[in-house]
């Protein structure tokens, strides 16, 4: 039998992947119902606009930890989270009918956030942003972006570590900016004190310090992206928590994942569906081409090195990684459906 840890592995790439599927199936809903929010999704200033409020909305959240209100920012967590789950349920029944079980979603984080509910949460989120931003950025500006959140990412987590207090003030808080990745049927996020935890982003102080920590809104053990408490899309803020126990160590009880961390290369893939000129798959409920489809396995190439690399006890940021993959993944797709280079990333309409 696999090691657990194994097993938390493959289901780490499950959750990915329900993320980036659903991306892809909301992607023709979400654009049917006007749900674009620009007038022109190639216009590269979407990107940087999106990274201004990056950086705007990671100091407002130090500010809010360092000065007691996490009680808001957990409310407004849950609240953004019933508003994403919303999309997602409108696009299969009436908007009516859909603010029943996204309240039911806000009701469950409130009342009982258990890991199972956590995830659900974060699935739903994750899927509604990726669709919503994929509809909204085309290829340049979501090259931009991922580029940008990759570096982001390395500098918060070995620069200027501010990841790590994001990360202490959002892991108690219980709320779906991480997904959660039991070890065992027996865990119980309620109970955890992340102790034993392993993160998946920063440096943490492992099982005798009690200190996972996490990335912000993809944040790991502890954290997560202020973006993603906007429910946007979670920034590229991860941290990788260095795993000191070791990968056959019992006391292990959960890897966590930051849910920027899914969303953000999933961006790519839904932008790559809905903007890239190569010819559609014929693949039943979702929008899906062969740039969209290498994006998917680049970034689950990068999860698989990046776990890897956790579960040796080594310290990384993770959208480098991740970003990474869905790019070249990206890139190698569109070559091989003939797509030119510079149409692929956006430049053949400004040249």
């Amino acid at each position: 039998m696999f090691p657990r840890e194994y097993r938390g592995v493959a289901f780490a790439v499950a959750l990915f992947v329900v993320v980036q599927i659903g991306a892809l199936a909301l992607v023709p809903e979400f654009a049917a119902s006007g749900y674009q929010p620009v007038e022109d999704p190639q216009n590269p200033t979407n990107s940087l606009l999106y990274i201004v409020a990056i950086l705007v909305m990671t100091g407002l959240m130090l500010l809010a930890f360092r000065y007691e209100f996490d009680r808001a920012v957990r409310l407004l967590i849950v609240g953004v989270s019933a508003w994403l789950s919303w999309y997602v349920f409108a696009a299969l029944v009436s908007p009516v009918a859909a603010t029943v079980p996204a309240l039911a979603v806000a009701v469950g984080l409130l009342v009982h956030p258990e890991w199972y509910v956590i995830d659900t949460a974060g699935v739903l989120m994750g899927a509604g942003a990726a669709g919503l931003f994929g509809i909204s950025f085309g290829l340049l500006p979501a090259l931009i972006l991922l580029s940008f959140l990759a570096v982001y990412d390395a500098i918060s987590v070995y620069g200027t570590e501010h990841m790590l207090s994001l990360a202490e003030g959002v892991m108690d808080l219980n709320i779906p900016v991480v997904l959660v990745i039991p070890l065992s049927l027996s865990y119980s996020l309620l109970d955890d004190d992340f102790g034993g935890a392993a993160g998946v982003h920063e440096d943490g102080e492992g099982e005798d310090g009690g200190e996972e920590d996490g990335g912000e809104e993809d944040g790991e053990s502890r954290g997560s992206d202020p973006d993603d408490a906007d429910g946007a899309v979670a920034d590229g803020d991860d941290e990788v928590t260095e795993d000191k126990d070791r990968v056959d160590d019992p006391t292990r009880d959960a890897f966590f994942i930051g849910l920027g961390d899914a969303v953000i290369p999933a961006v790519l893939v839904a932008s790559a569906a809905t903007f890239s000129p190569a010819a559609a798959l014929a693949v039943p409920f979702i929008e899906l081409n062969l740039p969209a489809l290498l994006a998917m396995v680049g970034t689950v190439a990068g999860l698989l090195v990046l776990m890897s690399w956790v579960m040796k006890g080594r310290a990384h940021a993770g959208l480098p990684l991740l970003n990474g993959g869905a790019i070249g993944g990206y890139l190698l797709g569109s070559v091989l459906a003939g797509v030119p280079l510079l149409e692929a990333v956006g430049l053949a309409a400004f040249l």
